[in-house]
């Protein structure tokens, strides 16, 4: 095999240092000025981005990120992918992403290992089965795919859960969406990054932001650890930071920060073909292709940056998830970490104009963040295009804490109240 990508090629090039390959997106020092800035180089930053230049047409667009893209929450979550919730305004935000996701590989001409393969949520009393049907009877309604589950519907598509008569959480049923799974978090941000580069997008690493260039009462752009960055509308997409750099802005925005954390466990033979959510536990499960588990929880209620997460949460989460599946007491964790997710009091994201004029708003996703990245980056976009609302992103203005019109998905999030 004589192709540059051939085993001993790729051989060569770990041993040289990757000489031989050109990087997947461009890293240039930044410009003066430009015609839009997005601060954080996550997905939704980098999908901002990509969506400016490619659906409207701009040129001159930046990420500026801290650190190096991808390396907040977009790497640090547990990659699942779905749209089942209850209220319309919500299932229409996600049901937009999980169809944009449906279409990305294609559209980005990279393989960001989307695997539809499933979502239960399973109930464990009459109570949570009430509550299961309303919710699959919504979902149905708003437009979405979604199934009332029987246990032996369950057992159909999780036979390793606990059907025990004496469990501790007896299964009932649930509520199953065939068109959610998971994708690969690191490929969804390169994809996007390689995207926005090509387009002309200037992605800027190692460039911290330090404060904000207020002229007229109006935002005229940044000051950097690399400079002062003119921009004639900035966005702000930096998820459990947003407060720290609202702050910095002047406003003070109703979000709280908190660590969310995760583990895998060594892989093993594939076991686990669906993701699977507890409603008694509160812990969810899959398998990723390499054959670890990919586990969650709840998250820490102390307010936090820290990127760890503590002891006492991660056992909780451990002892739902072998309330859910006794057989894998045996397995050893491998690692564990924690991002930071920005929760507000609806549990819904914040998508608008901010209280400073010319910086415009992409927070408050708590733990949904993951999931939503092509939706939040194709409505900010809009918004700093066009200057107004996309109908999917009007309902989640930062004007609803004012009005009184929010929209509580604390349950379809995964927060409890």
């Amino acid at each position: 095999m004589t192709s540059r990508y051939s085993a001993l090629s790729l051989l060569k090039e770990g041993v040289r240092g990757q000489t031989g390959w050109q990087p997947a997106w461009r890293s240039p020092d930044p410009q003066p000025a430009y015609d839009a800035i997005l601060i954080g180089g996550g997905g939704h930053g980098l999908a901002t981005a990509y969506y400016l230049a490619r659906s409207h047409g701009m040129s001159r667009v930046a990420v500026l990120e801290k650190g190096w893209i991808g390396g907040g929450n977009t790497g640090r979550n547990t990659t699942v992918i779905r749209s089942n919730y209850f209220f319309p305004e919500s299932v229409a935000l996600y049901d937009l992403s999980l169809r944009l996701y449906e279409g990305l590989a294609k559209e980005l001409n990279y393989n960001i290992m989307l695997s539809q393969r499933g979502m239960i949520v399973i109930a464990h009393s009459l109570a949570e089965m009430e509550i299961a049907a309303r919710t699959a009877n919504a979902m149905q309604i708003n437009g979405t795919d979604a199934e009332l589950f029987s246990p032996d519907d369950v057992r159909r598509v999780a036979p390793l859960l606990n059907f025990a008569p004496d469990a501790r959480f007896p299964i009932y049923g649930g509520v199953w969406q065939g068109r959610a799974g998971t994708a690969r978090h690191d490929a969804v941000a390169w994809a996007y990054a390689r995207a926005a580069s090509r387009l002309g997008v200037d992605i800027v690493q190692n460039c911290e932001i330090r404060d904000f260039l207020v002229e007229n009462g109006r935002c005229r752009g940044v000051v950097t650890s690399r400079g002062t960055i003119r921009g004639d509308r900035i966005g702000m997409t930096v998820a459990g930071h947003s407060s720290v750099l609202a702050a910095q802005a002047g406003f003070r925005l109703p979000i709280n920060s908190y660590a969310l954390q995760a583990c895998v466990t060594e892989p093993v033979k594939p076991v686990l073909d669906t993701v699977v959510l507890s409603l008694g536990t509160g812990t969810y499960a899959s398998q990723s292709d390499k054959g670890e588990l990919v586990i969650g929880g709840s998250i820490d209620r102390v307010p936090s940056y820290a990127q760890r997460g503590n002891t006492s949460v991660l056992e909780a989460t451990l002892a739902g998830l072998l309330e859910m599946f006794p057989c894998f007491g045996q397995l050893k964790l491998m690692r564990q970490w924690a991002g930071i997710v920005d929760v507000v009091p609806d549990s819904s994201p914040i998508i608008g104009p901010s209280p400073l004029p010319g910086l415009y708003l992409n927070c408050g996703w708590g733990t949904g963040g993951f999931k939503a990245i092509p939706a939040g980056g194709t409505l900010l976009a809009h918004l700093m295009a066009t200057g107004r609302h996309h109908d999917v992103s009007r309902p989640f203005d930062l004007a609803r804490f004012s009005t009184g019109r929010l929209i509580d998905e604390a349950a379809g999030s995964g927060i409890a109240h």
